[in-house]
């Protein structure tokens, strides 16, 4: 028999809470994040040049073209192969950090609802805290760690942060993981739909 997500609504709850305060230690508190980020030299003059371009905000790479036929053409070849080449993410307003938050919580909301399905489907009422937590880790880290991870080779992302943002996603599994396990319902939960802690 299934577990459904409306017993499994509290260990979801829970685990959403704690990956998400997890994630706050982790950026806020932990250093290995911080060489992830780096500053710009003489960030007053690169401020001043991009305001004078006026760029629309939106996510950039260059060197690039508007055609792609234009990359046959030599002056973008000899721009491709001198460079720089980079990425650059404009913004349309200030940054909101407590929007941001809240964006962040929903997203690790829909990937605990999505690997709690995934083990509602695989396992029943009264499962091994081992099965559980096998089944929740594997699937947590594919929610968390793999969804990105393809896109991060093409669009530049430095090997460093896309290994300390792997790290991130196995703890955050881990931690679903754990929950998951802790307060998977017991067999005679099935009987009333019920949460019964094993």
């Amino acid at each position: 028999m299934d577990v459904s997500l409306a017993q499994l609504w509290l260990p979801i709850l829970i685990a959403t809470v704690c990956v998400f305060f997890a994630s706050s230690i982790i950026w806020m508190l932990l250093p290995y994040h911080k060489p992830d980020i780096k500053f710009i030299p003489n960030e007053g003059e690169f401020d001043e040049a991009i305001s004078k371009l006026n760029i629309a905000p939106g996510f950039y790479m260059y060197p690039n073209c508007q055609d792609a036929k234009d990359m046959k053409g030599d002056a973008f070849k000899a721009r491709w192969k001198s460079g720089p080449w980079g990425t650059i993410n404009v913004l349309g307003q200030q940054p909101n950090f407590g929007m941001n938050l809240l964006k962040t919580f929903i997203a690790y909301g829909v990937i605990t609802v999505m690997v709690a399905y995934i083990a509602g489907l695989a396992m029943g009422p009264g499962a091994d805290y081992m099965e559980v937590f096998r089944v929740v880790a594997t699937a947590g880290i594919l929610g968390h760690c793999m969804g990105a991870l393809a896109g991060s080779f093409f669009m530049g992302t430095p090997t460093r942060f896309i290994i300390t943002s792997f790290i991130d996603g196995v703890i955050f599994a881990l931690i679903t993981a754990g929950v998951m396990a802790s307060m998977w319902p017991a067999a005679q939960s099935a009987l009333d739909g019920t949460l019964i802690v094993q």
